[in-house]
């Protein structure tokens, strides 16, 4: 599909037919961004592109697999013929209720492929397109999670991909300055969505316990991810942390 001359900003956005995903691409979309949704699951995503009206594309491209990933970014410098901001959002883990030594090789291996693997050839496509384009430059930030600074109990795989994004966000902020891309960080704790439903019953507990947490409104999430993009070029919100207020992160809970 050849589109016509475009004048929107572009947008990509992993993990968007739901979610943090779904909810960030519907703001953008509002806000003037042509907004390519990207996922796994094609129907999922022309679902979300109809909810959110005509300023969304699907695009299927699974994180997971590099070639995936090297088709799609292929097929929005074709088609699109510029990347003005990516949102590195998709990811995955294991559940809470295996214990460190029963997780297998493969689930460790999805979560590695699916996290950090596929944000960095994310990283790496958006790049060769922002590097590329006129004007040159645009901006990428990484969903890092608060896992990125503290792990919750039995989360080894998805805790440590996610404290590998924060060296992966550093690092690419430091290579993006001679393209003019800026690169930065959202860490997110409670936010409401389904992934968080099991927490209004209870979650497991540094301490063993097994309590209810807070959680706080997505739109709090959306609003931040706004600000961080509506910036110029030459100013950076490097990390931020967005969270329920009275979750058990800061100091002991």
């Amino acid at each position: 599909m050849i589109f016509p001359t475009i004048t929107k900003k572009i947008a990509l956005i992993t993990g968007a037919s739901k979610g943090i995903g779904l909810a960030v691409s519907k703001a953008l979309a509002t806000e003037g961004y042509l907004v390519i949704l990207a996922g796994r699951k094609i129907k999922k995503l022309e679902e979300a592109a109809k909810y959110i009206g005509n300023n969304a594309y699907p695009l299927m491209m699974d994180v997971s697999n590099p070639k995936s990933i090297f088709e799609g970014f292929s097929w929005i410098e074709k088609n699109m013929g510029r990347l003005d901001l990516l949102f590195n959002n998709a990811g995955t883990g294991v559940p809470g209720t295996i214990s460190l030594e029963d997780i297998e090789i493969h689930d460790w291996e999805k979560v590695v492929a699916t996290n950090l693997s596929g944000s960095f050839y994310c990283i790496q496509g958006a790049f060769r397109i922002m590097k590329s384009q006129n004007p040159m430059g645009g901006r990428i930030i990484n969903n890092g999670s608060v896992s990125a600074q503290s792990p919750r109990p039995n989360s080894s795989p998805y805790t440590s991909t996610k404290h590998a994004i924060t060296g992966l966000t550093k690092s690419a902020s430091l290579d993006g300055r001679k393209y003019n891309i800026a690169v930065g960080q959202i860490d997110i704790g409670n936010a409401s969505t389904d992934m968080t439903k099991a927490m209004k019953s209870g979650v497991p507990q540094a301490n063993g316990s097994i309590e209810p947490e807070p959680t706080m409104d997505l739109k709090n999430v959306v609003k931040v991810v706004k600000q961080m993009a509506a910036l110029p070029l030459d100013a950076n919100i490097q990390f931020v942390t967005v969270m329920a207020t009275k979750m058990p992160l800061i100091g002991r809970g």
